[in-house]
């Protein structure tokens, strides 16, 4: 198969651990047998330098022209860069946020995974965690809440703020395919979480992931309010598989759960348009104060990559061949500085990517 990659290094440690990325696909091609290209293309503060502008067409045509797009991270340190003495508009995350509405990236996708080597990262019990977990959140990106009609007005001398959630069926439908169809390749088990005892727009929610469900009957559906959901997450994260949300409930679970698996530097992620098409990315930022350094953490981002694999191109064997080569690296001790422990060995960005890579290859 021939891939065609858009690669968006970024700023920061971006441009390492796209290298580190780059290097660990390479090796999935040789050994099966594929063919990539990449294009690289800049978003954030590298592209405010080259042209003026975090975000310009020409990176939006050459996004939309890949089968996907790899980014590694996009800012600077908020306290010195002159990137923020611009205005709002022109700062580098407006360039994420408007290459994310032009490629219609609703579905959001933040695996949360303990790996076992990892367990002391954990702020949780042993008992609790038991042998790790595996949680997919999928949350919905471009509606509700954050995107409702808002107002601030003062009445007779008292001020009065509005947040309008809405959510249609349209909205509610696809995020829901996406949450099963993903649920198939996973444990099939897809668990969505509202506020139906209170919301009108959580009970469209639920009815409509009812529906969608009907179309999936491999794949089991639960419902848990969100309340719940967020206690259980903290009680009992090996319960959830595939945890389906809309925009505000999304922002804050995916949060909760990250930070239960300690580690920040491991966990991918990615954003997915109707079609196969996505963008993938770290969870973590550009992390400017190690930048060059060649101690940043590379694993994210291969991780994302991935997600790449088996999302947008159908290649399970590869994405797991990947995720297979970490779990062995962190068995045979091999540590960046950010997940260090005692009693293991320390490499750097470039040496755990050429780990990583030998191991597939």
């Amino acid at each position: 198969m021939e891939l065609n990659i858009a690669c968006i290094p970024g700023d920061g440690i971006g441009p390492e651990i796209i290298n580190e990325a780059k290097k660990v696909l390479d090796a999935v091609a040789i050994k099966y047998g594929h063919k990539i290209s990449y294009n690289t293309i800049l978003l954030g503060g590298a592209s405010i330098d080259a042209y003026g502008e975090p975000l310009t067409e020409d990176t939006i045509e050459k996004a939309k022209s890949a089968d996907a797009v790899l980014m590694g991270s996009i800012g600077g340190d908020a306290n010195t860069s002159p990137w923020y003495q611009l205005p709002p508009a022109k700062r580098p995350e407006a360039g994420l946020l408007g290459i994310r509405k032009a490629l219609n990236l609703f579905a959001n996708l933040r695996p949360a995974v303990l790996y076992t080597e990892l367990e002391d990262a954990c702020p949780l019990k042993k008992e609790i965690i038991k042998d790790g977990f595996d949680i997919m959140i999928m949350r919905e990106l471009t509606g509700g809440l954050y995107f409702g009609e808002r107002s601030t007005t003062t009445d007779h001398g008292v001020r009065k703020a509005v947040d309008t959630l809405t959510y249609d069926e349209i909205e509610i439908k696809r995020i829901a395919i996406k949450a099963f169809e993903i649920a198939q390749k996973r444990n099939k088990l897809v668990t969505s979480v509202d506020k139906a005892n209170v919301l009108d727009s959580s009970r469209l929610w639920r009815t409509v992931v009812n529906e969608v469900a009907k179309e999936y009957p491999e794949v089991k559906c639960e419902h848990m309010l969100v309340d719940n959901c967020a206690m259980q997450l903290v009680r009992n994260p090996g319960q959830f598989d595939v945890v389906l949300t809309e925009n505000m409930f999304g922002d804050i679970l995916s949060d909760e759960a990250s930070m239960v698996t300690g580690s920040i530097g491991m966990l991918a992620s990615a954003s997915l348009n109707e079609t196969k098409f996505g963008l993938y990315e770290p969870s973590h930022g550009s992390a400017p104060d190690i930048a060059g350094m060649d101690i940043a953490n590379p694993i994210a981002t291969i991780l994302s990559a991935s997600m790449m694999l088996k999302y947008t191109f159908d290649l399970d064997k590869e994405a797991d061949e990947i995720e297979k080569a970490v779990k062995l690296a962190l068995k045979d001790g091999y540590r960046t500085k950010d997940i260090m422990s005692e009693g293991n060995q320390l490499v750097g960005c470039s040496e755990m990517g050429t780990i990583l890579a030998g191991y597939i290859k």
